[in-house]
């Protein structure tokens, strides 16, 4: 009897082991210095960066980025470009093109946009939002137009390589294409991917995409699916269950950032129109337990459009988008954003901004 019981006993603590935290989790910004502003200045427009480290000790940004005398000209003419600095924080310096032009016969010939990096096994994964078309812009400084042909023909894919410094290998195919059936979520176009490695090993996909169910141009709802595979480079199974959906709202979510931490899948969202908190237009939190039943987190608030800045000033924004989340050693220490100002002309002048984790 007494051996039974510490049998009973050690199986009790072997299991308590295995069992991973359940924790819910608030993400606290910290203050940001200027050097932690990464700004083309008046010739170029910075857009969402991710980051990683590399072998060298270095930490390697990529991000989109446009001239910005082509106004918000985004959809047509954004290139991934590649930027280091010696701390996650910054400075950063810019250093190439990573995603270059290379011709409208490709499905990502003419537009790379929307970069979100990784390094799994050994490999460095850049996964993007590609589209071709006739390379038209449309739009002017201070106005935004789409070209709709650009628009539509967003796809996702992924570029492989050793170093983050590259080469870089891209595929002549997208990693995640429409689905052919027309009554799809993802009919009309897929973009904006953000990854994850799952506790089995396999990975994890969210996506933006658009059906052809509204009859318009720019198509609709607009929607994030889930794919998963067992490689980062595929092939992604999808799942016909929309994420981050609200009762009344055709849009209410965007650039959703996704991690595994404690044992909960997390994602950092863009909050469109206020359709998860009463902050309006903002940056929340979710939580879920196994990557497809998100459900927002106690502590769901994580920013409102301002930015506090180490001087003390407060920086008031029109937009703060593309939240990424970098992690070392398994703890999120910084968030990577998109923000932008209108500047005294009624131009938007956008740039990314490393924000410190407390």
């Amino acid at each position: 009897m007494k051996h039974l019981i510490t049998i009973i006993t050690i199986l009790i603590m072997v299991s308590c082991q295995q069992e991973p935290k359940q924790t819910s989790i608030k993400i606290k910004l910290g203050k940001v210095a200027n050097h932690s502003i990464f700004s083309g200045g008046d010739s170029i427009t910075h857009w969402g960066g991710s980051l990683v480290k590399g072998q060298d000790g270095l930490y390697h940004m990529f991000y989109s980025r446009w001239k910005k005398d082509l106004g918000w000209a985004w959809v047509t003419h954004s290139e991934i470009a590649h930027a280091v600095s010696e701390s996650p924080y910054g400075p950063f310096k810019h250093k190439n093109i990573t995603l270059p032009v290379r011709g409208e016969e490709y499905w990502d010939g003419l537009c790379t946009h929307n970069p979100t990096v990784h390094k799994f096994n050994g490999k460095y994964y850049l996964y993007y939002m590609g589209n071709t078309g006739d390379g038209k812009n449309p739009c002017s400084p201070g106005k935004l137009k789409y070209n709709w042909m650009h628009r539509n023909n967003q796809r996702i894919g992924v570029a492989v390589a050793d170093d983050p410094n590259g080469p870089w290998k891209r595929s002549d195919d997208p990693l995640i294409d429409v689905s052919p059936d027309s009554t799809a979520m993802d009919a009309l176009l897929v973009s904006n991917p953000s990854v994850t490695q799952r506790p089995d090993g396999g990975f994890m996909m969210v996506y933006k995409a658009v059906g052809k169910k509204k009859k318009r141009i720019s198509g609709g709802p607009v929607v994030h699916c889930v794919a998963t595979s067992d490689s980062p480079t595929g092939p992604f199974k999808k799942y016909d269950l929309p994420v981050f959906t609200a009762e009344g709202h055709d849009f209410p979510a965007e650039d959703p950032s996704i991690w595994f931490q404690d044992g909960k899948y997390r994602a950092i969202v863009k909050d469109m129109h206020g359709a998860f908190t009463k902050a309006g237009q903002a940056l929340v939190l979710f939580e879920s337990e196994d990557g497809f039943d998100w459900k927002l987190a106690d502590n769901s608030l994580v920013s409102k459009l301002q930015i506090n800045m180490a001087s003390g000033e407060l920086i008031k924004l029109k937009h703060l988008e593309r939240p990424q989340i970098y992690r070392e050693n398994g703890k999120p220490i910084a968030l990577l954003c998109a923000a932008d100002t209108m500047d005294s002309n009624g131009v938007l002048h956008a740039w990314n901004v490393q924000i410190p984790l407390k």
